[in-house]
C-alpha cells in the first residue's frame, strides 16, 4: 500500500513538473516586473504617468491597442501584480454574455470581500454593443480594473460608452534590438529560459531571428526555441563513425543553432499583415499617397509588402484604376488604360508572373503627371445638382420629334455647332436658365491638362463675351 502510494505521489510530482517545463518558452520568459518588459519605453519608462500609475498600485480601466506581441497581456498581469489584485482573464473570441456576467458576478463579491479584480479581456473588440455594455457598471462602481486588448483602432471597435470609461494607450511593435534583448536574456537565464543548456548561436544569427520576429516578442522567442529543439534533435543523431562515444546533446539539450537550421526555421515567416484590420487600411492608405505624391520607389515598397500579406492582386488593381481615375486624370489618359490592361494581364497570367504587370503599373502611376481637376469638377457637378433640384431643361436643347412639340418652342433657337464658325455656338448655354454657366473643371498645368487648359480658356472667355453681347 505505502509503495501504491509513493508511485502515486510521485506521478503527481512529475506531473507537477512536467507541466511547467512544457510551457512555450515565450511563456515562461513573461516579464515579472516593470524592468524586465522590452519596448514601449514611450508608456513604461522611468517617471511616465502609466508607470508610476502601475508602481503605486492606483490603476485605472484602459484598452490597450497594439500589434500581437507587443506586450499587452504581460503589461495586464503587471497591473494586477502591482496593484495587489485578483487577476482574471477571458477571451471575446471564446467567451459569450454567459461568461462574461459570471465573471463579472465573481468580481462583485471578491469587492465586497475588500479585493479587486484586474479582469483582462483579450480581443475585445471581437465583443458586440450588449457584450460590451455589460462592463459599464462595474467599471463605474469599481468592481473591475478593466484592460481591453485589442489590435483593431478602438475608435472603430468599441462603442463610445466603454471608451469614455478607458483610457487608450496606444502600444508599439517592438524593436527588432529590444527583441535581440528580449532572445539574450532568454538564452542567459537557466531557471526559466535556455541557459545552463550549451547552446551555441551567433550573434549576426541571433539577429535574424529578431528582425524575423517582426516586432513581436512572443513570436521571437517561439522561434529561438524551435530553432534551439532542432540543435539538440541534430546533434542527438546517432554518428555511426562514434560508435560507443557520447554526445553532449542528449535529451534535446545543447547543441549548436546552424545557418542551416536557422534556414529552415525561417523559411516560412510571413510579415504582419492584417486583411480585413487597420494594418491593411494603413498600408493601402500608404500605397495611395505615395503614388499620389510621385514616389515610384515608395509606392512599390508598400505594393511588395501587400503582396507580401497576402493581399489579393485583384483588390489591388481596382484600387490602382482608382488612383489612375482619381490622381492622374485627364493629365495622362493613358494611365487609365494601362490600368485595365494590367489588370487584365493578371487576370490571364495569375501570380506570381502576372505581379509584375501590376508592380510596372505602380511605377508608372506614381511617376506621370497627377491631376485631380477633374474629381474636382465632378464633385462640383453634383453638389450643384443636389442644391437646384430638379431644373428644367432649357427648351433649345430639347429635342422636337413631333408638331406639338415644336409649337411648344422645343429646340427653338438652338445652334448646331458643326455649323458655327471655330465649330462652337458661343452665344448659348448648357446649363438651366435658373442657374447660368458654371464653371467646374480646372485643369492643372501638368501634362496633357497644360493643352486643355488653354483651350478651355480661350473657349470659356469668349462664351462669356458671347453670351454677354446676346444678352444686351
Amino acid at each position: 500500500m505505502a509503495r501504491k502510494t509513493a508511485r502515486t505521489e510521485s506521478r503527481q510530482d512529475l506531473l507537477h513538473v512536467e507541466r511547467d517545463e512544457l510551457r512555450p518558452l515565450a511563456e515562461r520568459m513573461r516579464p515579472r516586473t516593470i524592468d524586465e518588459m522590452v519596448g514601449q519605453r514611450r508608456l513604461l519608462a522611468p517617471g511616465t504617468a502609466l508607470r508610476r500609475s502601475i508602481e503605486s498600485g492606483r490603476v485605472h480601466s484602459m484598452v490597450l491597442w497594439g500589434p500581437p506581441g507587443c506586450g499587452k497581456t504581460t503589461l495586464a498581469l503587471l497591473l494586477a501584480k502591482y496593484a495587489d489584485a485578483e487577476f482574471k482573464a477571458i477571451s471575446a473570441v471564446l467567451s459569450g454574455l454567459p461568461e462574461v456576467r459570471q465573471v463579472l458576478a465573481e468580481a462583485a463579491q471578491r469587492f465586497a470581500d475588500g479585493r479587486r479584480t484586474v479582469l483582462f479581456v483579450d480581443e475585445v473588440h471581437r465583443f458586440n454593443k450588449t457584450q460590451q455594455d455589460a462592463f459599464l457598471p462595474h467599471i463605474e462602481r469599481g468592481t473591475i480594473v478593466f484592460v481591453g486588448a485589442t489590435t483593431e483602432n478602438p475608435s472603430f471597435e468599441l462603442n463610445s460608452a466603454l471608451l469614455s470609461r478607458c483610457r487608450v494607450h496606444v502600444m508599439e511593435a517592438v524593436s527588432p534590438d529590444d527583441i535581440l534583448a528580449a532572445l539574450r536574456g532568454a538564452l542567459d537565464d537557466a531557471e526559466r529560459g535556455l541557459g545552463g543548456r550549451g547552446l551555441s548561436i551567433g550573434d549576426n544569427q541571433l539577429r535574424l531571428v529578431a528582425t524575423a520576429a517582426d516586432g513581436d516578442v512572443r513570436r521571437g522567442l517561439t522561434l529561438l526555441e524551435i530553432a534551439a529543439e532542432l540543435a539538440g534533435e541534430a546533434d542527438d543523431a546517432p554518428d555511426t563513425s562514434l560508435e560507443g562515444t557520447s554526445l553532449e546533446g542528449a535529451d534535446g539539450q545543447g547543441g549548436t543553432i546552424t545557418d542551416a537550421i536557422l534556414e529552415q526555421v525561417l523559411a516560412d515567416r510571413t510579415r504582419r499583415f492584417d486583411k480585413g484590420g487597420e494594418q491593411f487600411y494603413d498600408q493601402i492608405s500608404a500605397l495611395h499617397k505615395s503614388v499620389r505624391s510621385s514616389n515610384p520607389d515608395a509606392a512599390l515598397y508598400w505594393f511588395a509588402r501587400m503582396l507580401d500579406g497576402g493581399c489579393d492582386p485583384g483588390y489591388l488593381a481596382r484600387r490602382l484604376t482608382r488612383m489612375a481615375v482619381e490622381d492622374i486624370g485627364l493629365a495622362d489618359p493613358r494611365a487609365q488604360a494601362m490600368a485595365i490592361e494590367a489588370w487584365d494581364t493578371h487576370d490571364r497570367l495569375g501570380s506570381p508572373e502576372g505581379d509584375l504587370a501590376l508592380a510596372q503599373l505602380v511605377i508608372y502611376l506614381a511617376s506621370t503627371a497627377k491631376s485631380n481637376a477633374g474629381y474636382l469638377a465632378f464633385g462640383a457637378a453634383q453638389r450643384d445638382v443636389r442644391e437646384h433640384g430638379t431644373a428644367d431643361v432649357p427648351l433649345h436643347l430639347r429635342n422636337a420629334p413631333t408638331k406639338l412639340m415644336k409649337q411648344l418652342g422645343y429646340s427653338k433657337g438652338y445652334q448646331y455647332d458643326h455649323d458655327a464658325e471655330g465649330g462652337v455656338a458661343l452665344g448659348q448655354t448648357g446649363f438651366p436658365d435658373a442657374m447660368g454657366e458654371r464653371v467646374y473643371y480646372q485643369p492643372v498645368e501638368r501634362g496633357l491638362e497644360i493643352k486643355l487648359k488653354e483651350k478651355l480658356d480661350r473657349l470659356r472667355a469668349q462664351r462669356a463675351r458671347a453670351q454677354g453681347e446676346g444678352s444686351a
